[in-house]
């Protein structure tokens, strides 16, 4: 068995333990096996052994990487991490299943355009700027359910989740709580939080999907 498989089988066990442990009632968490920069050879170990959720944070490395990978392994869900430019909409649209970086309403009102031209619709997440960093990507936590409403609204685009990015060197626990209640004051499924080195404690605030890269994969050299 790869090294890749058994990592993956590992934070498995540790999810279940610990959505068991904490009584959890929201939706059970998916891994989305981050695979950015790794070349697809190190990651179809995985693949062979029928995991589903992956992610990447470049529209034009996904593009190059998975077309391929996709067109033979149908069940795949890609799933867009990192930050799109609205001059990537389009291309993004074709190579993924779910985007978790919308931050402005400028990039909605593209992907509602390009959703129309390509009478495609995928999922997507809005990004909470849960910290209120001036230098991160995000939605303000103030302005989210406005947001969220004029997405669904006026876009009608398919909003199933909140994802956010804690502030480095900081306890991500507190934001995973705000996160937690902003998901139940919107009243949306899912939670994209969680990474190699806090996922246990996403899952005690109902995250719903974890991204994990390096636990799976190793370090990215």
């Amino acid at each position: 068995m790869h090294d890749s498989y058994k990592n993956l089988l590992t934070i498995q066990s540790e999810i279940k333990k610990e959505f068991d442990r904490t009584n959890n009632k929201s939706i059970y968490p998916e891994i989305i096996a981050v695979s950015k920069t790794f070349p697809i050879e190190h990651i179809r170990p995985v693949i062979d052994q029928g995991h589903i959720h992956f992610g990447e944070n470049k529209v034009q490395e996904a593009e190059k990487k998975w077309k391929e990978v996709k067109d033979k392994n149908p069940h795949i869900k890609l799933h867009l991490i990192g930050k799109l430019q609205s001059n990537k909409v389009k291309n993004a649209l074709k190579v993924f299943d779910y985007i978790h970086s919308v931050d402005s309403y400028k990039l909605a009102e593209t992907i509602a355009k390009q959703e129309n031209d390509l009478k495609k619709k995928i999922k997507l997440f809005i990004q909470v700027n849960i910290g209120d960093e001036p230098q991160k990507n995000g939605i303000n936590i103030s302005e989210t359910e406005q947001f969220y409403k004029r997405c669904k609204e006026e876009m009608s685009l398919n909003i199933i989740g909140l994802m956010c990015l804690p502030p480095i060197n900081k306890d991500p626990v507190e934001f995973f709580l705000k996160m937690k209640e902003l998901k139940k004051k919107i009243n949306i499924p899912h939670l994209s939080m969680g990474m190699t080195s806090d996922y246990l404690k996403a899952i005690q605030n109902e995250a719903t999907f974890l991204r994990i890269g390096t636990k799976v994969f190793g370090e990215r050299s």
